[in-house]
């Protein structure tokens, strides 16, 4: 779009009209999601500026979101020194942020979709960056943890409605590389934020850990003018829904935060945080475009999908918290050679995501979950049994392993899940993309901290690695249940 030139609807509805299916749901099947709305500008990216830009506000907030999560956790021992709190407290900079993220990921969903994804996503960014100055600026633990709250909150949008964002800037066709640049970048953070994080440490204070995000945030908060400006459906928040879904999620993530010390209190929780989503679903069951995505979760394929990435992740999540225990506790490393042999299993997922969302827009998605899950089961079954104290040489190639099997899982998963939504939903596809990945992530630390507390320190590691791969197993197979090929052919 060239200066003075008026601006255009970056959406053109171009759909053959059926039978109206029933209320509550969809008649789409994943190729037709597809196939059934093109963006306006489904011309080649390169031959865009405005589109690079578009893409690259997207991907860059991904980045903050990212490197702010891995940065805080590799600081926490830092922080609450400098706080002077004990550890178990600053275990709480951590658990405000996740909880916040699954409180708020669906309900930033509809909001985009009833407000344009433009609107609801640069206020997401505006908001993680006053949260951002905040967390620089705080001077006690209390502040602390109601600035990552903030940021949280902020991260929810961008997470919910990054792909469907992308999904109206490309076409349908390049749908598949759009998530793989976006796992891409989400796997490059991962990988650097520890180096980051201990690179400012060593010359400033923890403070600067926040502060340096501050001027790329606002670059995005620019950038995001370049995104297109859809209007949304315009449907009226239901202020009760979105409160019983924030205290769903809350409910949940404390309940995992204390089920070690407090085991009845975490009980307790559990079945609150069950009652209030059975009356979430009640209340949410008869809409048409409800805020939990009852819609999308009764179309087969998309289903699949969720659980199959629940399972992938807590199974991944127990490995990567497993792993830096096993390398210090039982194969005596130091924590920087740790941390060495930790780079390669995000760098593989970097290397292989783009390679993995060209081939998924030529085969199955499900057979690609279901060799990227046994990928990913077979290295870390492999890390667990293979004598590595006998030789450490084979934990790079495994490890190697385990990101080629994640790379390969998760374009094809999260590809296959927005197919299976029409353009309109893809907000809320995005928000139930990251509610299973945060559920997952959350289960796989929990299933961790079970095992630490039963089993002695030394082969906790390994057979949480073991269940781990037992998980992803059970992802695989499942995915082989999609039963249909989601297959975008190039004209």
């Amino acid at each position: 779009m060239g200066p003075g030139e008026p601006m255009r609807s970056p959406v053109v509805g171009v759909m053959k009209l059926g039978p109206a299916p029933k209320v509550g749901r969809l008649s789409i099947r994943p190729e037709q999601a597809a196939s059934s709305v093109q963006p306006v500008n489904a011309l080649p990216v390169r031959a865009k500026p405005r589109s690079l830009t578009a893409i690259g506000s997207v991907l860059v907030a991904m980045v903050l979101v990212v490197l702010n999560t891995a940065i805080a956790n590799m600081a926490l021992p830092t922080i609450a020194q400098s706080l002077q709190v004990p550890p178990a407290l600053s275990i709480w900079i951590i658990t405000a942020n996740q909880a916040a993220l699954l409180m708020a990921l669906l309900p930033c969903a509809a909001l985009g979709e009833s407000l344009g994804y433009r609107r609801v996503f640069r206020w997401g960014v505006a908001l993680f960056l006053v949260a951002t100055l905040m967390s620089a600026l705080a001077p006690t633990l209390p502040w602390l943890i109601a600035a990552r709250l903030l940021q949280g909150l902020g991260g929810a949008a961008v997470m919910a409605l990054a792909i469907a964002l992308l999904r109206q800037v490309v076409s349908s066709q390049q749908l598949g590389a759009a998530i793989g640049w976006n796992a891409l970048a989400i796997a490059l953070s991962s990988a650097a934020g520890p180096a980051i994080g201990a690179a400012i440490l060593s010359v400033a204070d923890w403070r600067w850990l926040f502060a340096v995000l501050l001027p790329l945030g606002l670059w995005v908060l620019l950038a995001t003018r370049a995104l297109p400006a859809v209007d949304g459906s315009a449907r009226k928040a239901d202020l009760l829904s979105i409160a019983l879904n924030a205290g769903t999620f809350a409910s949940l993530v404390i309940a995992a935060g204390v089920i070690i010390e407090h085991t009845a209190l975490a009980a307790a929780l559990l079945v609150i945080s069950a009652t209030q989503l059975m009356l979430l679903i009640t209340r949410e069951r008869q809409k048409e475009a409800p805020l939990i995505p009852l819609d999308l979760l009764r179309v087969h394929s998309f289903r699949i999908s969720v659980i199959a990435s629940v399972l992938c992740f807590a199974g991944q999540t127990a490995g990567l918290v497993a792993l830096p225990f096993y390398l210090q506790h039982s194969l005596g490393q130091e924590m920087l050679m740790t941390g060495l042999y930790m780079i390669p299993w995000p760098l593989t997922v970097a290397l292989i995501a783009p390679l993995a969302s060209r081939f998924s827009n030529r085969f199955s998605t499900a057979w690609f979950c279901s060799i990227g899950g046994m990928c990913l089961a077979t290295g870390l079954a492999g890390v667990a049994l293979w004598p590595l104290q006998e030789n450490l040489m084979m934990f790079v190639p495994l490890t190697m392993l385990c990101g080629l099997g994640f790379g390969l899982f998760n374009v094809a998963n999260n590809r296959n899940m927005f197919l299976a939504a029409p353009l309109s939903r893809s907000g809320v596809a995005g928000g139930m993309q990251g509610t299973a990945r945060l559920l997952g992530q959350t289960a796989g630390a929990v299933l961790m901290t079970l095992l630490f507390n039963l089993f002695p320190a030394d082969s906790a590691p390994q057979l949480a690695l073991g269940a781990g791969a037992l998980l992803n197993v059970f992802a695989a197979l499942i995915s082989t249940l999609q039963g249909r090929k989601a297959v975008c052919r190039h004209a």
